[in-house]
Order: C-alpha cells, then sequence, then structure tokens
C-alpha cells in the first residue's frame, strides 16, 4: 500500500532553518504530485507547496514563498522541504501529500491529494 513518512520536523530558534523529508513507497512515485500542507489545531489544513512529476513546475504558497523550496528526488522516491527564515507562526504540523491525477497546473486542494503522512511538528521558538 502507499505510505508517506515525514522526518525531519523539530524545535528551531527563528531564523533558523529546517529540511522536512518525506520518503514514499508502494506508488509509482514519478507519476505524482506531490506537496506539502500544514495544518494548526482546529485550523483547516493550508497549502504549502508542490511540484508536479518532472520537477519541472513548482508553486509556493504566498506565506512562503522566498522562504520556503519544495524538492524531489524520483530516484530516492523522496520529496523535501527546505524552509529558511522560519517564524514562530510557522509553528504547526507538517503533511506530505500525493496526488494521483494528471492535472493541468499543481492543486492546492487537500482534496485532490489522495495520499497523506502521518505528519511532523515543526516549533519555531522566539
Amino acid at each position: 500500500q502507499v505510505q508517506l513518512v515525514e522526518s525531519g520536523g523539530g524545535l528551531v530558534q527563528a531564523g533558523g532553518s529546517l529540511r522536512l523529508s518525506c520518503a514514499a513507497s508502494g506508488l509509482t512515485f514519478s507519476s505524482y504530485t506531490m506537496a506539502w500542507f500544514r495544518q494548526a489545531p482546529g485550523k483547516e489544513r493550508e497549502f504549502v507547496a508542490a511540484i508536479n512529476w518532472s520537477a519541472g513546475n513548482t508553486y509556493h504558497a504566498d506565506s512562503v514563498k522566498g522562504r520556503f523550496t519544495i524538492s524531489r528526488d524520483n530516484v530516492k522516491n523522496m520529496v523535501y522541504l527546505q524552509m529558511n527564515s522560519l517564524k514562530p507562526e510557522d509553528t504547526v504540523v507538517y503533511y506530505c501529500a500525493a496526488d494521483p491525477t494528471p492535472r493541468f497546473g499543481l492543486s492546492r486542494n487537500q482534496y485532490d491529494y489522495a495520499y497523506w503522512g502521518q505528519g511532523t511538528q515543526v516549533t519555531v521558538s522566539s
């Protein structure tokens, strides 16, 4: 079955960096659009970034543009989120997600993503 396993979360000071990783298995990874979402307690899941199958197209939410970068390695079946200049408001759980449907463009809609990881907590102290 499809498994997405995130890692790399933790505690960091404001202004610091973290790199999240997501290991995918049980799917033809190079065929899937991959994305990162995040969710605070009691709030809707928020789109962070997405990357198409070839890594030729990426999209980042305005709230993270210029600070976060999504990338992927189709040989290792991995997707990454490099997070720089972290702010206390980036403190939430981050989820990796996979969209199996070929689309025109990259979806920011969580309901288009069929597979999800368990999440990894990122905490940014001020």
